[in-house]
């Protein structure tokens, strides 16, 4: 260890060693970063802890990794996951209402598991048991930073870890005492939302507690679209000795309605419009992780993560609402499910950092245990509708459809070892090679009697997988670097994709090779900031869920796909101005998907993936005390079905935030969203497959983005700081 701290009363200075720049779990590092024969400039000097699950300059990071820090967080005081990471290049969360989302990062628009979601390192969901809504579970209250980790990067957090990578870091104590609230409402969407935050350190020990509660009622723009949500995260940190001990606690409750979308008719003339009456979605989650790190050798550094998490999402979704010809089994002509879907897992992530003076080089290795119980449970319903106004007005379960029936459970091991090597065998060159094992089972196990109606037979399947990685930065001047990075990803299939039907599909695990350079530079001493970074990313057997007809598709391998781009990001800094500019253009491509004999969509763009994503602000402050800022979000047109025959064209909207703090800790702010008042979708889809008679009526649907609205708040913070 570099520097030794003895006696109580150090843990808000062992904290400034183990956390401030590295927060918990395997993201926690009290060993400094080797002394580099040639330190990164003061301009590039940001530091990240995603890049190789320990503190590491962002200039010596051979990755495109955007940061949210926590300046801006505090400052704008975000709505939702995606105001704050939107604003990353290449990164894109999509609004499904009430913190239900898809994700885009160097992939389309979707809600396939090419994602991984981590808190302070560790995942918070188990492989095979993806959730695209999964950053609903996450207390942004308590965040200190979010890192967005773009690119395949499953040779550090192993499977789904290949569009992109974000990790959430969690706020340790403050060395004083500290209390604040907040109250935000924006009455056009009938959202509230109280913040509350008490934190301090007695000795030896830290405590933060950070809490919100949103509500949105039933009475705004949109029918059908209540949502409530709590969430909360409390961290204790203590001081043993010359190591930490750390734990932290995040329980989060999401109860919200799930809306449809929209038909081009009702998109166009009434976007407030909803067909839904009941359906919904219940999200409990529930995490606990206790860490322990400490120098357990000359310049080495060991943490042990112990990690449990225990989730229950229940759901009566809309997705799975469809026509059916009236018969026996279908006696109201529409089709409904329930289902409950249920997390209990305990896991262990342990992680070895040695120092070492030869080359200025630095071994990274550890290993990674998790163990869950995956329960699935889901009943089919008869639906009724109003043919007048096509709206869902109820429903009962089902008596003669059993079809899609099922009751079963998942036992998921998996069990990795990683390792990763960086030396300087030049002084400006830094060189990253690493590698991770995954090893995956699947122990399935049909609580119901196995068929056509039931589901599969039992059965017990692994999946093994080697995911290397190569990189290297380049120091150009003490202002610029650059960097080069080729690495893998891959992402096994779904436990839903595997038994979620009748037969057991023939899937095999997806890769993806991913290949960058990128650089950094520093303009006008520090005040201009350039990060950008051109990738490839080749798919093969991507899996993927083709719709044969409403409420009826299939999983499979999609042979190869292609995703290409350049992503772009300025920040400007220049005395009462600020400015940012967030930008990708990208191509994404199927090179060969073929479903059928006829049906061949090799060579066409994937769906829902815009060309262009742009995000830019401008930032005035008149005073110290007072910022207006201007901001602007971009999305280019894509085709909504895969066939390339049916097309969004895109939108710009335009957002203004304020804010003004007053004496005495108290600040009020107001947000304005889409000023000119847009008619806009924040997702459109197609099920024409370019073959046939094309029914937009029935085949397009629209997501619609919220009208003009006006957010105001007030928040205050009183600390013991003298």
């Amino acid at each position: 260890m570099k520097k030794r701290l003895h006696g109580s009363g150090k843990l808000f200075a062992l904290n400034c060693i183990f956390m401030s720049v590295a927060f918990a779990a395997d993201d926690v590092s009290i060993a400094a970063a080797p002394a580099d024969k040639n330190d990164a400039p003061v301009q590039l000097d940001e530091v990240v802890v995603s890049g190789s699950r320990t503190s590491e300059k962002l200039s010596q990071t051979p990755m495109a990794i955007g940061k949210v820090n926590n300046e801006v967080l505090k400052r704008d005081k975000p709505k939702n996951i995606g105001e704050a990471i939107n604003r990353i290049p290449g990164v894109a969360w999509v609004d499904l209402g009430n913190e239900q989302h898809m994700m885009s990062i160097r992939q389309p628009m979707s809600t396939n598991a090419v994602y991984q979601y981590l808190e302070d390192g560790i995942p918070i969901r188990p492989l095979g048991v993806f959730n695209h809504n999964a950053l609903n579970e996450m207390n942004m209250a308590g965040s200190d930073s979010i890192e967005v980790v773009k690119g395949a990067a499953s040779s550090l957090y192993g499977s789904n870890a290949v569009g992109g990578t974000v990790n959430f870091i969690s706020a340790h104590s403050s060395p004083t005492p500290e209390v604040s609230a907040g109250f935000r409402n924006e009455a056009v969407t009938g959202f509230q939302r109280v913040d509350i935050g008490a934190s301090n350190t007695w000795e030896n020990l830290g405590l933060r507690f950070s809490e919100y509660s949103s509500r949105r009622t039933a009475n705004n723009w949109q029918m059908y679209s209540r949502g409530s949500k709590d969430s909360a995260t409390l961290r204790g940190d203590y001081a043993l000795g010359n190591s930490l001990v750390h734990a932290t606690l995040t329980y989060n409750n999401l109860d919200a309605a799930m809306s449809d979308s929209l038909s081009p008719s009702d998109y166009q003339t009434r976007p407030g419009y909803d067909y839904q009456t009941f359906t919904w979605r219940k999200d409990k989650a529930t995490r606990l992780n206790l860490g322990w790190e400490g120098e357990t050798m000359p310049n080495g550094l060991t943490s042990v993560t112990l990690f449990g998490r225990r989730n229950d999402h229940g759901q009566l979704p809309s997705y799975t609402i469809f026509a059916c010809t009236v018969s026996a089994t279908c006696p109201t002509g529409y089709h409904g499910t329930v289902n409950n879907n249920g997390v209990s897992s305990l896991g262990v992530d342990a992680k070895h950092q040695q120092d070492f003076n030869w080359l200025s080089s630095r071994l990274i290795a550890g290993l990674y245990l998790d163990s869950t119980s995956n329960t699935y449970k889901s009943d089919n319903l008869d639906v009724t509708r109003n043919p007048a106004t096509n709206i869902y007005t109820g429903y009962v379960p089902s008596t003669a459809y059993t079809t899609g029936t099922r009751d079963y459970k998942t036992d998921i091991m998996n069990t990795a070892l990683f390792a990763q090597w960086e030396l300087s065998p030049l002084d400006k060159l830094r060189v990253v090679a690493g590698g991770r094992y995954d090893s995956i089972s699947y122990k399935f196990a049909n609580n119901l009697t196995p068929g056509a109606a039931f589901g599969a037979p039992n059965e017990t399947r692994s999946f093994g997988h080697f995911s290397p990685k190569i990189g290297s930065t380049y120091a150009v001047s003490d202002r610029s670097s650059v960097y080069a990075n080729i690495s893998e990803g891959f992402t096994p299939p779904e436990v839903s994709q595997l038994y979620g039907i009748s037969a057991i599909p023939n899937l095999k695990p997806a890769t993806y090779d991913n290949y960058e350079i990128g650089t950094r530079i520093a303009f006008l001493d520090g005040a201009l900031k350039l990060d950008s970074a051109v990738y490839r990313l080749d798919g093969r057997d991507t899996i993927v869920s083709y719709t044969i007809a409403p409420g009826n598709s299939v999983n499979q391998n999609a042979g190869r796909t292609r995703s290409h781009g350049l992503e772009l990001g300025l920040n400007w800094t220049a005395g009462q101005f600020d400015a940012r500019l967030g930008s990708s253009i990208s191509s994404h491509r199927f090179l060969q998907y073929q479903t059928s004999a006829a049906l061949d969509f090799s060579g066409k763009e994937m769906p829902q993936a815009p060309s262009n994503i742009t995000t830019a602000e401008i930032g005035y402050k008149p005073a110290e005390n007072i910022r207006i800022a201007l901001e602007m979000v971009q999305q280019g047109a894509y085709w909504m079905n895969n066939a390339n025959t049916v097309r969004y064209d895109g939108h710009r909207l335009f957002n203004v935030r304020g804010n003004y703090k007053f004496a005495a800790g108290w600040d009020a702010w107001l947000q304005g969203r889409n000023l000119t008042n847009q008619l806009y979708a924040n997702n459109a889809s197609s099920s024409y497959n370019g073959t046939g008679t094309y029914n937009p009526g029935t085949q397009d649907r629209y997501t619609v983005g919220t009208p003009r609205s006006l957010m105001v708040g007030v928040t205050c913070k009183f600390d013991g700081k003298k």
